[in-house]
């Protein structure tokens, strides 16, 4: 019987014969390209024994095959495989025993065969539908006989030719118009993605006027400095603050940038540091400035030598009426000489970028500048319109052509890019004429750090020259010819150059008084850059030329008053400087016209001339050892010149550091840094957030096989260092060894701190939150400092301190009155060997602890029992607790406190929720207490000290915990802390120091 069908045009002829007995079970067979080999489905029990990889095989080898159709059971059968109703109805056929046991290629597993049987009728229409599904997927298959969708897929391989892509004739006439379309389309596609994304050649990128502005609008979004190509070729890059900065050198040069701390001299760009501008009366300007300072923290806005302008100072800032608690952060300050005759004062404050946006909020309202000031409005060129002629054609390169020539060029950017052109950066008072101006990236700031900073810029910086005589009649748009016409200008201009000459006689920059200032007007450096570059050092003949007399007044007295003055405080004088600087090109093309080459320009030409300000930066003031330290020169410029002396610094042989080098420079000198050591400060509760956020995903990263587990080595926070808990948990030891002083006169100071802290693990909930401080009270501090018996860097000796009170209870009494909730700023000193690391914990040593000390100087410390990690059951899904004992018995007897029932945590959704392996979830236990040592505080800088040659610690402790362990302790040891570092159980002795 023959059946002919016709699907989408294409005659089908079957044999019905051979087809039907097919149609039960079809043998599968492999299937070749181009040939289709039916293949009836496996079942769900088959396909669950397949393993996952022959399973996906078998999805894939079926991709683009035709499915089976098969009828259901009826009383009339076509073929035995399936059954068909009179209506053409599908039924399912009821399972033999043998295919109820799954399905096998071959004879069945009982020994039966196949059935053979005919049909004693067939419903023609029915089957022709059934069978019109796979005639359709046959066909599509057979047509597409690659994944690709080309028209020269369907071409047999050996017809194929790679000319044929852009060639059509070398196709068959019957593909041609098809390849045609397609041609045509995809060169469609491709002219519109040119028009969106022009010049895409190397050598069109590269061009000057397109580097611009390409530079410019990466600039958006974060601020680049003036030297930030010139960084991003030798530097790490990170994006902080709304800046994009230098973080540290691409080569090993650790050790080099410390020697030239210590002996030559470090080069660092902090213009991304914020300058505000404070313009209005003395009075009004310090009655304002007062309510966000304390006379106990320090000098103030109103200190003399400040005032007068001859220094700059630093003070630490606090909102309004909160002293001492919310403080903004630390800041430097310059005021502006005073003019004779005149009331009103000039003010810069410089401040950190993340401090910026508070600060602004509490200058306009101490100064009640709520009246913001409309920037000018900047006119925008007009573009004219496009001529068909000057239209781009697609596909074709684009060429420079006269109009284009003479067109405005591409501006470098300068200053603040992310900021829109109509935001205010002036604010006004009605009431008090009070001007508030931020000047940010306004000006360029370099500093220099270390001894020979002032030789590097005595060699780097020459004093401009007066203007010629018969020139200055003559009117110009240049600053300086105008400068020069005033004679009371060019004698002030003389004798700042005489001081500036001193410098050179002065072999250290620490001999100098701190903060000293000095204006002067130099000439461009690039006129006197070398051609290579050398060290610079001290000259003994220049020195001998100099006046001893003169030289040792400036040591003792500084820079007189009227020196400190200069045109940098102009903003007329700051934005003609800018616009009229000497590009490289024409510095280059007035080099080329000289007589003998390589010779200096003479005369100079007038726009070369610069206002800038000297800041003399002090180095460390605190302690009794290492006094000057990192001393060094802040150098203030217009911006735009940022470039022009950043290379002739570099050319006299410093080295150049960035944000880790200021790490490291603040960690030398034991002073905090900002933000990474104000845990009181908004921002650095922010920093550290931050900070945790990046230590726990690159904690995270690791393999959990090789992460520490800090629940078994006792550390609650490692990450971070919760100084509210410890302030808290420190208060409430207070109040209750008050009330059971008299009962318990007779235990170990030790035991009574440990069972108060568990007995009072709950009042810290019910109790009012009180915010933490940081002790800055001078007063304090020193009384402080006398009390922890300070020494030598390794304890060698005793350091020479006031006489201060006997430390007893009542002294004890009234400064915890007073600071009962403030963390004091330590440095902890090692005798002996290790290395401390970020967040190690400090702790108060047991009586125990103190008697190895007797053994030698290089005793080592006690050990921390092992923990038990109680959420380890938790993660493997075991409903049973861990059953785990400690390492020795020994060890249960000191742990024993530690695995009470109070302690062993409860299980909560928070915790199973966001849980990491090794780390306590919050909330945390009690940090005083976790352990077998009472913890006082946390590190927040931590390393091997080249200057001292031991590893050194800088952090915070609570004062009512040293103040409860120093009471304690025997005057020889008096000041022996333990310190431990996260991912060790070895404690090490410390000597505690606090710097005033």
């Amino acid at each position: 019987m023959v059946l002919n069908i016709s699907v989408h045009g294409v005659r089908v002829q079957f044999d019905l014969t051979s087809c039907i007995s097919l149609l039960p079970e079809s043998v599968p067979r492999r299937s070749s390209r181009g040939r289709i080999a039916l293949e009836s489905p496996a079942t769900q029990e088959d396909k669950e024994k397949m393993s996952s990889s022959k399973a996906k095989m078998r999805e894939k080898k079926m991709k683009n095959q035709p499915s089976s159709v098969q009828y259901s059971p009826s009383t009339t059968q076509n073929g035995g495989g399936a059954v068909v109703s009179g209506g053409g109805q599908l039924m399912e056929r009821p399972k033999t025993p043998h295919q109820s046991a799954g399905w096998s290629r071959g004879h069945q597993r009982d020994g039966g065969s196949y059935a053979k049987e005919m049909p004693k009728c067939i419903t023609a229409g029915a089957f022709a539908r059934a069978r019109a599904a796979e005639v359709s997927s046959m066909l599509k298959a057979v047509r597409k006989t690659t994944g690709s969708c080309h028209v020269f897929g369907a071409l047999p391989k050996h017809m194929r030719r790679r000319a044929m892509s852009h060639n059509t004739k070398r196709l068959p006439r019957r593909l041609r118009d098809v390849a045609e379309r397609m041609r045509e389309k995809s060169l469609q596609a491709g002219s519109k993605k040119k028009e969106q994304a022009k010049n895409k050649s190397r050598k069109a990128r590269r061009r000057h006027g397109n580097l611009l502005l390409e530079f410019n609008r990466r600039q958006r979004k974060n601020v680049w400095l003036e030297t930030h190509i010139w960084h991003a070729k030798r530097f790490f890059m990170v994006k902080k603050w709304g800046y994009c900065l230098a973080d540290k050198p691409t080569s090993k040069c650790y050790r080099p940038c410390y020697r030239a701390l210590s002996s030559h001299c470090l080069l660092q760009d902090l213009s991304y540091y914020c300058c505000i501008e404070l313009q209005g009366e003395e009075n009004n300007l310090l009655a304002s400035l007062s309510q966000l300072t304390s006379k106990e923290t320090g000098p103030t806005f109103a200190a003399a030598l400040s005032l007068s302008g001859q220094k700059q100072g630093s003070v630490v800032m606090y909102r309004a009426g909160c002293y001492p608690l919310q403080p903004l952060g630390p800041v430097t300050f310059l005021w502006r000489p005073q003019s004779q005759g005149s009331t009103l004062r000039q003010l810069w404050i410089w401040a950190h970028p993340t401090m910026k946006k508070d600060l602004l909020t509490e200058l306009q309202t101490v100064c009640q500048c709520d009246e913001a000031v409309a920037p000018p409005i900047v006119p925008i060129e007009q573009k004219l319109p496009v001529t068909p002629e000057d239209k781009q054609i697609a596909g074709t390169k684009r060429k420079q052509t006269v109009k284009d020539i003479s067109g405005p060029p591409a501006k470098k950017l300068l200053g603040d890019g992310t900021r829109s052109p109509t935001t205010p950066v002036s604010w006004k008072s009605n009431c008090t004429g009070t001007i508030i101006n931020d000047l940010t990236m306004e000006m360029v700031r370099f500093r220099l750090i270390g001894p020979q900073s002032h030789t590097v810029l005595a060699e780097t910086l020459e004093v401009a020259t007066k203007y010629g005589e018969s020139d200055k009649l003559k009117p110009s748009s240049l600053w300086w010819p105008e400068h020069c016409k005033e004679e009371s200008k060019m004698v002030l201009h003389q004798e700042q150059a005489d001081a500036y000459h001193l410098l050179k006689g002065i072999l250290s920059a620490g001999e100098l008084p701190p903060g000293t200032v000095l204006g002067l007007t130099v000439e461009d450096p690039r006129l006197t850059l070398p051609t290579k570059k050398l060290k610079a050092l001290p000259s003994v003949q220049k020195a001998q030329e100099v006046d001893e007399e003169k030289s040792r007044e400036l040591m003792l007295k500084g820079v007189p008053k009227h020196c400190c003055q200069s045109s940098l405080w102009d903003r007329s004088v700051r934005d003609n400087v800018t616009e009229n600087r000497i590009s490289e090109k024409e510095l280059n093309h007035l080099r080329g016209e000289l007589l003998v080459p390589g010779s200096r320009l003479s005369p100079a030409p007038p726009q070369s001339s610069v206002p800038v300000l000297l800041v003399h930066q002090p180095g460390k003031q605190l302690g009794h050892e290492m006094s000057s330290w990192g001393a060094g020169w802040d150098l203030l410029l217009p911006k735009g010149w940022g470039m022009a002396f950043w290379i002739p610094l570099v050319y006299r042989g410093v080295r150049t550091g960035g944000l880790n080098m200021s790490l490291k420079h603040s960690q030398n000198k034991g002073v905090p840094h900002f933000p990474h050591d104000y845990p009181d400060c908004t921002s650095g509760a922010l920093f550290q957030d931050e900070q945790e956020a990046e230590l726990l995903e690159k904690f995270r990263r690791r393999p959990p096989a090789k992460r520490t587990n800090y629940i078994k080595h006792g550390c609650l926070a490692p990450f971070r260092c919760p100084w509210q808990q410890l302030a808290e948990e420190w208060e409430l030891i207070l109040i209750e060894e008050g009330k059971k002083k008299d009962s318990q006169t007779t235990r170990g100071a030790d035991e009574v701190i440990k069972e108060e802290t568990t007995s009072l693990r709950d009042m810290t909930a019910a109790k009012p939150v009180s915010c933490v401080s940081v002790l800055r009270c001078r007063k304090s501090l020193r009384l402080l400092s006398g009390w922890c018996r300070p020494t030598t860097s390794k304890g060698q000796r005793l350091c020479r301190v006031e006489k201060v009170p006997q430390l007893d209870h009542p002294a004890m009494t009234s400064f915890l009155t007073a600071h009962g909730m403030s963390l004091v700023w330590v440095r902890l000193l090692m005798p002996s060997k290790g290395k401390p690391e970020l967040h190690a914990i400090v702790c108060a040593p047991t009586a125990e602890d103190l008697q190895l000390l007797d053994k030698g100087p290089g005793s080592s410390g006690p050990q921390e029992p092992l923990h038990r990690d109680h959420f380890k059951s938790r993660r493997k899904g075991s409903t049973k607790t861990a059953t785990s004992s400690l390492p020795s018995e020994k060890s249960e007897g000191q742990m024993s406190h530690l695995l009470t029932a109070s302690e062993e945590p409860k299980p909560s959704s928070k915790a199973s929720s966001g849980f990491t392996a090794g780390l306590w979830p919050d909330p945390l236990p009690s940090v005083t207490s976790h352990c077998s040592r009472v913890t006082l505080g946390w590190v927040t800088q931590g390393d091997f000290s080249l200057s001292v040659g031991c590893g050194e610690a800088l952090g915070f402790v609570s004062v009512t915990g040293l103040l409860q362990t120093l009471s304690n302790q025997e005057m020889k040891h008096r000041g022996i802390l333990l310190l431990r570092n996260p991912t060790s159980l070895h404690y090490r002795f410390v000597k505690v120091t606090i710097e005033v």
